[in-house]
This record gives structure tokens, C-alpha cells and sequence, in this order.
């Protein structure tokens, strides 16, 4: 086997992301002994997770859960800080409208049910988490008061979050297999009995009991995702890894596994216009632009096309990237001025950013690369006229402060663009991941396409299908990776042992 002795695990997972490592660490802890495959070399390892910002949305009743996930939380932290509170109703109501109430009810309250728990599991496992000040919170009267239900980040993001679970899968013998894709599954009539990956330029085959597939959607395939997702969408960006070329579906498909979920849909976002094809890992998630609530955006006809109000951004940002797809040229600008620059994400501070800025609104729409000037001043005229002022402006709550008269709303805080310095931003679309994947049961295990689990194989991550439809409530990503990968572990290992 060209060297690498894989010896004989009880189970394989295939990825090594949030989560794959979280099936690992299950795995292991019922016993079985466990590799992990990785298609990426050791510097891009980890898939989409290590290039999140790494929030993660769980149920939490107050301060003190929080502090059963991040012990280290300070006592001026516990008085000063308004964290809230989510509940369960809250987010299976999130789970449900955001989702169209598509979303399979017996996987979204797995999902739901074991938000905590898991987090604090993963904690005990190594994982540190911290408050997330900048990307979900407004300090307002000096005091940080958190909006939209996400209160923690991974420490260090993404990149922190797939460090440390690495760290520990190195404490429990988990090695990782790095640059040595999956290519297919060994199966016969007793189920799955490992698979054939390539390592070091050869073909192998590593034998298992057990197989959980973790590597992600199809985001990353461009021929995939022009099939699945429709035209023009093999032009957009790849917010993350390379890597997710679908490969994993694939093989389960090939054992007859149940296509399940939106295969038309995916997460994807407002991203810098001349970012690279696929993800930066120097400059991470910040070529996001998710402050637009606090602007306008404008395409290329100078025409708003979007309610930036219509909801907290983590409600709406992961389907705006289709809309602005589908504008003409596939990009839009983001519109601020001074009253608000203070208040836009770091992200808008980066060296690699695509952006106008002018002293008159005359003058900066003359410098919006691609779009009808002359039209866009008549677009923010007509917008900063229609804004009900009476209305007072809070970032902290819905506000209800929005235009009136106009073909296309802004339903909160909305605020004139009157007080330069104005700044605009160029965006276009970024796919984080797609939504089609297999179906499981509730125990992780895929399922074939007569409703039946494919004994000894099991998913976890972006491969699971059935948890998003259209959108989904920002930070579920993560969580939903962490809770299925622990499942799909506990059972693949309690299967081995059993």
C-alpha cells in the first residue's frame, strides 16, 4: 500500500473537517479504532470549516450555559454583557421559516435538541469558543447587546476550530491521511466493507467495518453545480475549499444511497467582486460583505433589487448571494455613508477589498465600475425621500424604521444616505455550500433509495440532505456538522463494538 501502513480500522471517515472530526472523536470514544481520509494537503486541510468565521448556533437559556461552553468566561463578561437567550421554540421556529418549513422535522429537532449538548461536548473534547463582539453584537450605551440568536465563535474561527479538533484527534489516535482522496466504496452484500482512496499518486484500498462520509457537497464542481443549481452558477465564486467536488455523494449515490433535500439550492452570499475563484486562507472569510442592513444595494441598472431590512442579516445573507447573481453582470454595490461606517464588519477594513469612496453622492456613483450612474442618484433620491424618520433607528432590534411609497422596501433601518464621507463596496456571489445531499436515518445512517440504511455507511456535514431549503439561520452550518458528525460517530462506533 505504497508504504503507508493504514492498518486495520474499525471505521473510516472520509473528510476532515468540523464534521468529520466530530464523528472521529465520537467513534473513538465508543471504542472503535479510526482514520480519517483527507483529499487536501496538511496546509488547506479541514474543508468549508476552516474557513468559517466559526459561530455556531445552539439553544441557550442564559449566561450561565454559556459558561458550561466557555468556562473562561470573565465575571465583567457575565454583568456587563446582554448575550439573551435562544430557545428551543426559537429555533425551530428559525429552522422553519427560514427553510420555507421544508426542513425534515425529525432531523431538525436531532439538530435542535442536541445544540448544547454538543457544544459542550466539543468543549470537553478541546475545542474553545469566545464571545462573537464584532460580527454579532452592537455596543449600544457602552454596553454590547447581542441580535439574531448567535452569541459564541470558535476561537480563532475557523481555522482555530479545525486546529484544535485535529489536536485532539492526535490525543486519541486518530491519525489523518492527508492528500489521499476517497475514490469509492468497497461494498458487497453485506454492506459497506471500507474504500478505495488514492495515496501518493496509487490506488489503495483500506478495508473497514464501518464508513462515515464527511467531505462535503459539490460547491467546489463547477460542472456540478451549472447541473444542479442552473445557469451561470459554474461562473460564481467558491467562498471555501477546492476540495468539496461532491465526490462523497457520488459514491453514495453509486451504492444506490436516496438523493434527499434541495439539490436546486445552497448557501451563498454577497462576496468581494475580484476575489479569487476559491478561498483565501490569508484573508479568510472577510471577503464577505454582510453590513449591507445598514446601507442600500444597487446593480448595474443603478436599481435597488433587494429589501436589505427584511430581517437581521444571518437570516438573509446566505440567499442574497442568488440574488445578486442574478443580477445583470452578477454584482452589485453596497451603499454607506459616515453616520454608519463605524458600524460595518471588519471585514470591510481588509487591504483586498473592492471599493469607491467620494465626498458627493454625484461622485461616487460616477465611480461604480458597471453601473448607470445617472439612474443610481435617482435610486438613492428617491430612497432617501421615502425613509420614515419619525421611526427611531436601533441595529439592536427590528426597528420597523423603512421607506414607504417604494417599488422594492426596506423594512428596517433604513437611513438616508445624507452625510459624507460615502463609501460603497462591489459584491457578487459566493457559494459556502450546497443543500442536496442523502438522506439518513436517525442515527446517521444513509439510507438507500427503498428507505432502507446501506449497512456500515453513514454521513455527516453538507452531505446530509433535508436540514435547508432556499436559506438557513446563520451559524446552523457548523452546529448542524458538529451534532450529525457526533451521531453518525456514536453509531458507526456503537455498530463496530456491538
Amino acid at each position: 500500500m505504497s508504504g503507508t501502513d493504514f492498518g486495520k480500522p474499525d471505521v473510516i471517515v472520509v473528510g476532515a473537517g468540523n464534521a468529520a472530526a466530530c464523528a472521529a472523536l465520537a467513534a473513538r470514544e465508543s471504542g472503535a479504532s479510526v482514520i480519517m481520509l483527507e483529499a487536501a494537503p496538511v496546509e488547506d486541510c479541514g474543508g468549508n470549516s476552516r474557513y468559517t468565521a466559526g459561530a455556531m448556533r445552539f439553544v441557550f437559556k442564559g449566561v450561565n450555559d454559556l459558561a458550561q461552553v466557555m468556562p473562561d468566561l470573565t465575571e465583567d463578561e457575565r454583568k456587563s454583557v446582554d448575550f439573551g437567550t435562544y430557545t428551543e421554540d426559537q429555533y425551530f421556529d428559525d429552522m422553519g421559516r427560514i427553510t420555507q418549513y421544508r426542513t425534515d422535522p425529525d432531523l431538525c429537532e436531532i439538530l435542535v435538541r442536541s445544540s448544547f449538548e454538543t457544544l459542550v461536548w466539543m468543549r470537553q473534547k478541546g475545542v474553545k469558543f469566545q464571545p462573537s463582539y464584532g460580527r454579532q453584537a452592537f455596543k449600544v450605551e457602552g454596553k454590547f447587546k447581542f441580535w439574531g440568536g448567535l452569541a459564541l465563535e470558535a476561537w480563532g474561527g475557523g481555522p482555530g476550530l479545525v486546529d484544535n479538533e485535529h489536536k485532539a484527534c492526535a490525543r486519541d489516535g486518530i491519525p489523518i491521511f492527508y492528500e489521499t482522496p476517497a475514490l469509492a466504496l468497497l461494498a458487497g452484500d453485506r454492506g459497506v466493507a471500507g474504500v478505495r482512496a488514492r495515496h501518493q499518486g496509487k490506488t489503495v484500498e483500506i478495508r473497514s467495518k464501518a464508513v462515515i462520509l464527511a467531505c462535503g457537497g459539490f460547491e467546489s464542481n463547477a460542472e456540478m453545480r451549472a447541473r444542479y443549481l442552473g445557469p451561470s452558477w459554474d461562473l460564481a465564486k467558491v467562498r471555501g475549499t477546492r476540495y468539496n467536488t461532491g465526490q462523497g455523494i457520488r459514491m453514495a449515490l453509486e451504492l444506490d444511497a436516496l438523493p434527499y433535500g434541495h439539490w436546486s439550492g445552497c448557501h451563498a452570499v454577497g462576496w468581494d467582486l475580484n476575489a479569487p475563484p476559491f478561498g483565501d486562507l490569508a484573508v479568510g472569510d472577510n471577503f464577505q460583505k454582510h453590513s449591507y442592513p445598514l446601507g442600500i444595494m444597487v446593480n448595474a441598472r443603478g436599481e435597488r433589487f433587494v429589501d436589505e431590512g427584511a430581517d437581521f442579516r444571518n437570516y438573509t445573507y446566505a440567499k442574497y448571494g442568488a440574488v445578486i447573481l442574478a443580477q445583470p453582470g452578477m454584482f452589485a454595490w453596497q451603499i454607506f455613508d459616515q453616520k454608519v461606517i463605524h458600524m460595518l464588519r471588519d471585514e470591510y477594513r481588509i487591504k483586498q477589498v473592492t471599493k469607491a469612496k467620494a465626498d458627493t453622492l454625484k461622485e461616487l456613483v460616477s465611480r461604480l465600475e458597471g453601473v448607470d450612474a445617472k439612474r443610481c442618484l435617482q435610486t438613492i433620491e428617491e430612497y432617501n425621500r421615502s425613509i420614515r424618520t419619525d421611526i427611531a433607528f436601533n441595529p439592536t432590534i427590528k426597528d420597523g424604521r423603512c421607506t414607504a411609497g417604494l417599488a422594492v422596501p426596506k423594512s428596517n433601518w433604513a437611513n438616508p444616505l445624507d452625510t459624507p464621507p460615502f463609501e460603497a463596496y462591489a459584491v457578487t456571489c459566493g457559494v459556502t455550500f450546497t443543500f442536496g445531499g442523502v438522506k439518513i436515518s436517525a442515527a446517521g445512517e444513509i439510507e438507500d433509495t427503498a428507505g432502507k440504511p446501506i449497512p456500515g455507511l453513514y454521513a455527516a456535514g453538507e452531505m446530509v440532505g433535508g436540514l435547508f431549503f432556499h436559506n438557513y439561520p446563520g451559524g446552523t452550518g457548523l452546529t448542524s456538522g458538529a451534532v450529525f458528525g457526533k451521531l453518525a460517530g456514536a453509531s458507526a462506533g456503537g455498530r463496530v463494538k456491538g
